[in-house]
């Protein structure tokens, strides 16, 4: 039984809206950030970068306390605003490419996180789940909502789908061509229906956050130890997420791109290969893969299909047959020696909305031996993996839609 419930969420003014929402503060090069933050005394970027200020860079907990001053000056100057009743938000994303994404913004339970009800197929690392919590400690407030979707639900989607033809409450479009749509839910009768359907559910899954639920469930740990009164109503037992049915998630690949091949000609990597797959010379054209455990490689000039063979690989789990993790094992590990696929500075990825002649282009360019394309992982396969207590390897998913910070606030 997933905990959905509706939440007061500090907004900005609708004025406003477009000039606060931002990116994620480490998706923008240095000369984007201080272009934005030069022109834009809105922009969420002044929050959470309060050294910007100054003009220095201020780490810890010093800037983790500038941050919150600044929140508080942009709640004080009428920046944001909170709304008087807790509410269900419905949230729709038009992205550059035409995708459309229709969800709830919600509060979700860190006690579903713990119990796997919430289910992870990412790693994630303690050290940044540590410095995250103690970030969301001293500020009070998640900006950013953790993606997670759902099993297709025709209650739900009926009320997202009779909620937007009614006045939304924003309406903007970014620099990066993307446009959002707002609508509040605050009818009691309706949100009481929502939080039934997601009671009905047993499980829902991440979709990409996995370090923001993990420190908010450290938070969640650390609070509710040290509080004798504790009864799971406080705002710190929740965290604040975009939940999408599992239609509407768009799942592309990440390809690989390596500098080397560990000291092997072209020769010797090419009969390597050939153990445990059937390799096709595919010419100069760009080349893709069509189906699971075939791979495309660019080398030299020229574009490979990889076919497993059959009597090579055995599958024992969910993970055995992510491609992404079949890669590792049979190339990236053994014969490029690349076993740190987070660390190694020998490897880079790509995301799959780039089309393969990027892989070539890279390879030419002479920054790379070699690149590998796969297919997409389904939502099915993230779903089992899941389901198994198993773990992707890093960059084995690019994950749309990307959400935005700064449009709903949870305070704790």
């Amino acid at each position: 039984m997933a905990k959905v419930i509706p939440f007061k969420a500090v907004r900005p003014t609708r004025a406003i809206v477009g000039l606060v929402a931002a990116r994620p503060y480490q998706s923008y090069t240095v000369d984007e950030r201080e272009s934005r933050m030069d022109y834009n005394p809105f922009s969420f970027l002044h929050i959470v970068n309060p050294g910007y200020k100054y003009d220095q860079v201020i780490t810890g907990e010093d800037r983790y306390r500038l941050v919150k001053n600044r929140y508080l000056e942009f709640k004080e100057d009428g920046i944001f605003v909170q709304d008087k009743k807790p509410s269900f938000y419905v949230y729709k994303i038009v992205n550059r490419h035409g995708q459309e994404f229709n969800g709830l913004i919600a509060a979700t339970s860190a006690e579903d996180y713990e119990n796997d009800i919430i289910k992870k197929h990412e790693d994630t690392l303690a050290k940044r789940e540590e410095t995250f919590k103690s970030y969301l400690k001293t500020v009070g407030f998640n900006a950013e909502p953790v993606l997670l979707t759902y099993p297709d639900n025709d209650i739900i989607s009926k009320i997202i789908k009779d909620t937007q033809k009614g006045y939304a409450e924003f309406e903007f479009t970014m620099t990066y061509r993307d446009t959002h749509f707002l609508w509040k839910i605050d009818n009691e009768n309706t949100v009481a229906i929502i939080e039934k359907e997601f009671e009905k559910m047993n499980t829902i899954y991440i979709a990409d956050g996995h370090h923001r639920s993990a420190s908010s469930h450290l938070l969640y740990t650390d609070e509710k130890a040290n509080n004798p009164n504790h009864n799971g109503t406080e705002s710190y037992n929740f965290f604040m997420s975009y939940l999408i049915p599992e239609s509407e998630l768009v799942i592309h690949e990440f390809n690989r791109l390596i500098k080397d091949l560990n000291g092997l000609s072209k020769e010797e990597f090419l009969i390597k290969l050939d153990e445990l797959y059937r390799i096709e010379n595919r010419g100069t054209m760009p080349y893709s893969p069509s189906k699971p455990h075939h791979f495309s490689m660019y080398l030299d000039g020229e574009f490979y299909s990889l076919y497993l063979r059959k009597t090579s690989y055995e599958f024992h789990t969910a993970l055995d047959r992510l491609d992404a993790h079949l890669l590792y094992e049979t190339i990236l590990r053994p014969v490029l020696g690349i076993h740190d696929l987070r660390n190694d500075n020998r490897i880079e990825y790509v995301n799959g909305q780039h089309e393969m002649i990027t892989i070539k282009s890279s390879v030419d360019s002479g920054e790379f031996m070699v690149g590998f394309g796969m297919c997409p992982t389904s939502i099915e396969q993230m779903k089992q993996i899941a389901d198994e207590g198993l773990k992707m390897p890093p960059k084995s998913t690019y994950i749309l839609p990307k959400l935005r910070s700064g449009i709903t606030i949870y305070e704790f």
